[in-house]
């Protein structure tokens, strides 16, 4: 807050007062805003309309009644539920669909077959949050992760021993989590990928993404869940602010690789007096800024939620320096997105490049809405 309008507050109250008025309360809160830096700039005024939104994935997805996630998980807020377990009964859906190649069951394989999935979760009002990484066997890493969050001291569980909680609380665990169709895109892969012909390590992993971004121009993986993922946000009547980040990861990535799916402050990040951002494309670009905090933080200085996800896409392209990195106009040569929702209900999808949508449900009902986009034209 600047000195000029810590000044100017000031005058303004003091002089009504002088006058023997009584300072309205939206004055008063606006001094008290300016005289103390750590009052958040959004301040809720009257009842919040709710709203749920998530990654284009979420109004794509049915459950056996034909609703999607984002159409479940508000009918479920406008009935009393509370906002966390509206957004994972979502999400889930999205987890079990096989047709989903980005998320959960049927989700594309690590390099050695094997589906490895992420997820995390956190919860506004209640200021907790759980995750898991690295979770074999079990389709529904989102509810693994919030019971991480009901059920212990510990935000992140990874690997065998969050295989093994999620064992102790009750949930099944599978020997394969492969549809036949992510078994076949991945033979595909490694066949392409020749394994007899062993590269050094530098190109061995640039030839695997030469080969996977080229099953994706050729219409083979949808360039959308070549780097996967949901993200889903939903805020309520009360304000009440929650988020959930669920991921089968990068397709044929290392084993053992977790991107920024689970990490609070990448993946997702919730401050139930500002607001929620998450989002989907290439983790490790959102890693190295811890990009959905940023979003959070700049929305709470006063940033609209459309600026705050374009300001995030700025930071990666200047962060990107590397040239394997960079396209020929000196930009990141992948794509990311955001989802970022206020606490007032406002929100907005951001794409770096492209035509993305993102899914939304409130009173008006579900729909795709088109992302803002941060640059024009396309990755390459």
């Amino acid at each position: 807050m600047s000195d000029a309008l810590n000044r100017r507050a000031f005058v303004r109250t003091t002089a009504l007062a002088a006058t023997g008025m009584a300072v309205p309360s939206a004055v008063a809160a606006a001094s008290a805003a300016a005289l103390s830096p750590e009052a958040p700039t959004i301040l809720r005024r009257g009842a919040v309309k709710p709203v749920v939104i998530a990654s284009g994935n979420g109004h794509t997805s049915r459950n056996s009644d034909g609703k999607t996630c984002v159409q479940l998980a508000f009918e479920m807020i406008a009935s009393g539920t509370d906002v966390l377990d509206a957004l994972v009964a979502g999400v889930t859906i999205v987890e079990l669909d096989p047709k989903d190649t980005s998320v959960g069951y049927g989700g594309l394989p690590n390099a050695d077959g094997v589906v490895q999935l992420d997820a995390s979760v956190m919860h506004g009002p209640k200021r907790q949050a759980g995750a898991v990484a690295c979770l074999e066997g079990v389709r529904t890493p989102a509810k693994v992760a919030k019971a991480v969050m009901d059920n212990t001291d510990h935000h992140l569980l990874v690997g065998a021993g969050a295989q093994q909680f999620a064992r102790d609380m009750g949930f099944s665990i599978e020997s394969d989590l492969n549809t036949p169709e992510s078994r076949r895109l991945w033979l595909e892969w490694r066949r392409r990928l020749d394994p007899e012909h062993w590269l050094d390590p530098k190109m061995r992993v640039m030839e695997g993404k030469r080969i996977g971004l080229e099953m994706v121009k050729e219409g083979l993986i949808d360039p959308l869940h070549y780097y996967g993922t949901i993200n889903c946000e939903g805020i309520n009547a009360r304000g009440d602010i929650c988020g959930v980040t669920t991921t089968s990861g990068l397709a044929w990535k290392i084993p053992g690789r977790v991107g920024d799916s689970p990490i609070l402050g990448a993946g997702l990040y919730v401050d139930n007096d500002v607001g929620a951002a998450g989002s989907t494309g290439r983790g490790e670009a959102n890693l190295y800024g811890l990009l959905s905090y940023l979003c959070v933080e700049n929305m709470r200085r006063g940033m609209a939620p459309k600026d705050a996800g374009i300001e995030a896409c700025r930071r990666i392209a200047k962060n990107t320096v590397e040239k394997r990195l960079l396209n020929a106009r000196g930009l990141p040569n992948f794509n990311i997105q955001f989802y970022v929702l206020n606490a007032q209900g406002v929100h907005a999808g951001v794409t770096m490049y492209g035509n993305a949508t993102y899914a939304v449900c409130d009173d008006a009902g579900p729909r795709q809405e088109p992302c803002a986009v941060a640059y024009p034209g396309s990755s390459d």
